[in-house]
């Protein structure tokens, strides 16, 4: 087959209208075979035989879209030496922008013979080949009609974030044809648009989309590996959530998908896995990076370079000091903003990203790659601060262009509502944006994700339904998942027909919804928790690809309520920017703000003014807070000042009802009731300044200041704990 010089870059299959130009990084190969693989399943090799900078390149003529490909790379194979080259094996190119097919579990995907007692250490090779029980890399056509597709661009703190399955959220929707449920033409669908616009969320962040890979060991369970935290293309949008075809289909249906959210003004975040790939420990297969170059991609053991250094929990992790693996990184980052149109990522395991030696590095060369990117540094950037390495909890140590998955909140919110001791102050921590995590570093409560639930671990009614974990359905005798769930059951283990039970359970479903979507910071919903989802107390769902995890639409009179309930803490949140304040809180008047009133006070249930006292005791489970609305120090768009109306909340986590006294004239003078979590119907009484409201055990009340906004309490009279360090 002719083939001319090509290109060293654009590294993978680059398409230009008359041929296809492959390029593929490998410093230690001694020759490199790009694949033709027919619709037969036969193969036909092309030796490229121009290498540049260790890039090897070649053009050839006539090649089209969908074709499949794959690389043989020859050279060393010795573990001992961290070098697994081998050419029996077909292996996906880094770079694929689709893949195709799935591998079957054959033995000739692994590099050592299944009966080598050292278990691939050795240099001892099989020799079997991988075409026909491998995934196949495609050829893709750039072009596609974006029309007037512009990004929404809403900035964070006007940002509420809904963390969904592709195949989870649509699966079971009636109101979906069946054969494209689970699918991304599913979420492009008008009836789950239509869901996210009435929710009022305005960016869907989608569990990972990137090509993944089933294990072999849930496989062998009648399982698979349901959430896709097992990345083995970077550049590829998952085949599996393809409703029309996987030859390069699938990305004009992903960008379909993409078009149609930022159409209803939804951004499209995804969450992505750079810390380590699906081809896992020394015992795993040889899909594409550990036959291309293992010891340029992979953290080995400095001691046993036959072994991988592993501070994910999956085998390995990618060597984030390399500069192809920095390139590959951020080259796959920028293809997903540019090509594919998305705004934003979550990064999972974000802290082996910083770990460019061993330790945690907020100096790390990534960070500082992203951060002078012109493209990648204008999207949004979120982290999971942590990872299961040495050092591997960061949460508040992240450089100020990122933000984080709050996981003290999470830890917070549901110690608080379950009636903990000794959580109140941090609480107030919590609701008012965390500065003791992000302040000292210049960040802004937008730096602060909130979320009470995410995928990993129990839903929001799990929650308040189970002590415990009931994972038997996954096949490891219930020893997998989180066994400290900071969760309360209510008195009951599971399902239940005990109506008071049934009442306290929504409450706390109501109460847990209430904090986080009026706290300050960025807001995060798990898919189905607006309707109460369920997973019958799986708290490591990720095995799960049925209706374990699959939303449920058909809702009953409850959770028809709760999903009225959640739309309209939203539209609370975003009518009102002081649930959503660019900075953080002054906590007195000499702090700014055009109102002499203290922008934030804080009460005792009888309507004084918290002490220290009040703070540290540890007993404490109820607060009442003054949020003053006229004080927004910031402008908007146009030059503005924001003025808004004031709130009290009232956070009742006892286990009894309480009085509240509001607080006097000085911080308004006519109130009325606009959440109750209690109650069945919100009573529009107006409640005066010296009166009492009545808040049920473990409830929420929020009310709304209806006159002389504004008015003046005596100076320095408000103790806040964001002034000073919280009492623990």
């Amino acid at each position: 087959m002719e083939i001319w010089p090509g290109r060293p870059y654009p590294l993978g299959a680059t398409y230009d209208g008359s041929g296809v130009n492959f390029a593929v990084f490998s410093e230690i190969a001694g020759a490199v075979d790009v694949c033709l693989v027919d619709d037969d399943g036969r193969e036909r090799r092309v030796r490229l035989a121009e290498v540049d900078g260790f890039v090897w390149h070649g053009y050839l003529p006539g090649v089209l879209p969908g074709q499949r490909y794959g690389f043989r790379v020859h050279g060393p194979y010795d573990p001992e030496r961290g070098h697994r080259c081998d050419p029996d094996k077909l292996l996906l190119d880094p770079y694929a922008q689709a893949i195709d097919g799935t591998m079957d579990g054959h033995e000739s995907l692994f590099s050592y013979p299944m009966s080598d007692p050292a278990h691939g250490t050795t240099g001892q090779r099989n020799g079997l080949d991988s075409l026909g029980h491998t995934l196949l890399s495609v050829v893709v056509n750039p072009f596609f009609d974006w029309g007037q597709d512009r990004p929404p661009r809403h900035e964070y703190h006007n940002t509420v974030i809904y963390e969904a399955h592709v195949k989870g959220m649509t699966m079971r929707n009636p109101e979906i044809p069946e054969r494209i449920r689970g699918t991304y033409a599913a979420i492009a669908h008008p009836a789950t648009v239509q869901h996210l616009v009435d929710l009022g969320v305005t960016a869907i962040e989608l569990m990972p989309v990137h090509q993944f890979v089933n294990d072999f060991h849930l496989q062998d369970r009648g399982l698979s590996n349901y959430w896709g935290y097992n990345t083995i293309g970077f550049f590829a949008p998952h085949n599996g959530y393809a409703a029309y075809g996987t030859r390069g289909e699938q990305v004009l249906e992903f960008k379909a998908m993409v078009k149609a959210l930022h159409e209803a003004g939804i951004e499209v975040i995804l969450d992505v896995v750079y810390n380590h790939t699906g081809e896992g420990s020394q015992l795993g297969p040889t899909l594409a990076f550990r036959g291309i170059d293992n010891n340029a991609y992979y953290r080995l053991v400095s001691s046993n370079l036959a072994h991988y250094y592993d501070t994910t929990g999956t085998g390995n992790s990618l060597l984030m000091r390399h500069p192809h693996v920095l390139q590959l990184i951020m080259d796959s980052l920028r293809y997903w903003v540019t090509e594919m149109h998305v705004d934003g990522f979550r990064f999972d395991l974000a802290a082996t990203l910083a770990r460019q030696f061993h330790e945690v590095d907020r100096l790390s060369a990534f960070f500082d790659l992203v951060q002078q990117d012109p493209v990648v540094s204008q999207v949004k950037l979120i982290a999971e601060p942590w990872d299961i390495g040495e050092g591997g909890y960061q949460v508040g140590n992240f450089p100020p262009l990122w933000t984080e998955w709050n996981g003290k909140f999470r830890d917070t919110v549901r110690d608080f509502w379950r009636g903990e001791a000794a959580t109140l102050g941090e609480f107030a921590s919590r609701l008012t944006g965390s500065s003791d995590l992000y302040e000292h570093s210049g960040r802004k409560p937008i730096a602060s994700i909130n979320f009470v639930v995410a995928h990993d671990g129990f839903t929001m009614h799990d929650l308040v339904s189970y002590n415990d974990k009931h994972n038997a359905a996954n096949g490891e005798d219930n020893r997998d998942g989180e066994s400290h769930n900071r969760s309360w059951n209510c008195g009951v283990e599971g399902p239940t027909d005990d109506p008071a039970v049934l009442t306290l359970r929504a409450r706390q479903h109501k109460n847990l919804l209430t904090t986080l979507l009026l706290s300050q910071g960025v807001p995060m919903l798990a898919h189905g928790d607006e309707i109460g989802r369920t997973q019958s107390g799986n708290n490591n769902a990720y095995c799960q690809d049925n209706e374990i995890t699959w939303m449920d639409w058909e809702l009953t009179e409850a959770q028809a309520d709760l999903l009225d309930f959640t739309r309209r803490l939203v539209e609370l949140r975003r009518d009102n920017p002081v649930f959503r304040r660019r900075r953080f809180f002054a906590g007195s008047a000499d702090h700014g703000g055009e109102s002499e009133v203290h922008d934030i006070s804080w009460f005792t249930p009888a309507g004084t003014e918290m002490s220290e006292d009040d703070w540290r005791n540890g007993y404490a489970r109820s607060v009442m807070v003054f949020l003053n609305g006229q004080a927004i120090p910031e402008p908007d768009r146009r030059g503005q000042r924001i003025r808004g109306d004031n709130f009290l909340m009232i956070f009742n986590a006892h286990f009894e009802p309480l009085d509240f006294t509001l607080p006097s004239r000085h911080y308004g003078s006519s109130w009325r009731v606009e959440i109750d979590t209690a109650a069945e119907t919100v009573s529009r009484r107006v409640r005066r300044a010296g009166t009492s409201v009545r808040a049920e055990a473990r409830s929420t009340v929020v009310l709304r200041g209806l006159v002389d906004r504004g008015l003046v309490p005596p100076r320095g009279s408000a103790y806040s704990p964001l002034t000073r360090t919280i009492p623990s």
